[in-house]
C-alpha cells in the first residue's frame, strides 16, 4: 500500500455514487482519515484539510477531484480545467430543475423529430455562447445558494454566463432517449444544455442520466469509489 500524507498535500481521484451529493463524499473521507497517522504533529492530530474540485449533482455520478492538506490551495486550478460528460437526454418532457430530482411537468410532441435533426442539433451547440445556469443549482445570488431559493419558492432573474461547449457527440439514438458525450469548459450546466436541446428541437427535454469522465487529463478509469478508497488507504 501506498502511504499517502494527507497533511502535507494529497489529490483524490473518487468515482462519486449515484444520489450522493459531493459534501457526502468529500465527508465520508475525511471522517474516516481524521485519524491517519500523516495528521500527527507533535504527537497530536491536526485536523484534515479537505474540499473538492467542482461539485457534481446528486443523481450525477463520475469523478470528483478530491483535495487534502496543502493540496487544497490548487482546488482553483482544477476548477478550471475542461471537462468531459457522457450522458443521457429524455426527449419529450421537461421538469423544473431539468433533471430527474422532480416530476416531470410538462410533455411536448416529438412525431416531428428525427435521427438527422438530432445529429444537427447537436452540431448547432459546439462553440462559445451564453448560458443560464438551472434554478436548481449552486450558484449564489446575493450570498444565498440558487437551489435554496428555489426550495422556497422564490423567483430569481437570472443572468446568462460565457460557456463552450468543446465537443458534442451523439452516441446513441433511440427515442425518447438520446446518449450524448460532451466536453465544455468550466462552469458549464449539462442540465441546461438538456433543457436548450429540447427547445431547439422544437420540443422538451431533461437530463436522465450523467456522467463526468474526464476533468483535464484525469480520467474516471483511475478513480476509486469512497469505500474502495477508504479501504486501501486508511487504518
Amino acid at each position: 500500500m501506498i502511504e499517502q500524507n494527507y497533511r502535507s498535500g494529497e489529490l483524490l481521484l473518487i468515482n462519486k455514487p449515484y444520489t450522493w451529493s459531493s459534501f457526502q463524499a468529500v465527508n465520508k473521507l475525511k471522517h474516516a482519515l481524521k485519524k491517519h497517522p500523516s495528521l500527527l504533529l507533535d504527537d497530536k492530530l491536526v485536523q484534515l484539510r479537505i474540499g473538492h474540485a467542482g461539485t457534481l449533482d446528486p443523481l450525477a455520478t463520475g469523478l470528483l477531484i478530491i483535495c487534502t492538506g496543502k493540496k487544497t490551495k490548487e482546488i482553483s486550478s482544477f476548477q478550471d480545467l475542461p471537462k468531459e460528460y457522457t450522458g443521457t437526454f429524455f426527449i419529450g418532457a421537461t421538469t423544473p430543475c431539468y433533471d430527474k430530482e422532480k416530476e416531470v411537468d410538462e410533455v411536448f410532441s416529438i412525431d416531428h423529430i428525427t435521427k438527422e435533426f438530432v445529429l444537427e442539433t447537436a452540431k448547432s451547440f459546439v462553440g462559445k455562447q451564453e448560458q443560464i445556469p438551472p434554478m436548481f443549482s449552486a450558484v449564489k445570488v446575493d450570498g444565498k445558494r440558487l437551489y435554496k431559493l428555489a426550495r422556497a419558492g422564490q423567483e430569481i432573474e437570472l443572468k446568462a454566463r460565457p460557456i463552450e461547449i468543446l465537443e458534442f457527440e451523439i452516441t446513441n439514438y433511440n427515442l425518447p432517449y438520446v446518449d450524448f458525450k460532451i466536453a465544455c469548459t468550466k462552469g458549464t450546466y449539462i442540465r441546461s444544455i438538456a433543457r436548450d436541446f429540447g427547445l431547439a428541437l422544437n420540443s422538451g427535454a431533461y437530463l436522465d442520466a450523467l456522467c463526468r469522465t474526464k476533468i483535464g487529463h484525469f480520467k474516471i478509469e483511475d478513480a476509486k469509489s469512497p469505500e474502495e478508497y477508504i479501504k486501501e488507504y486508511s487504518y
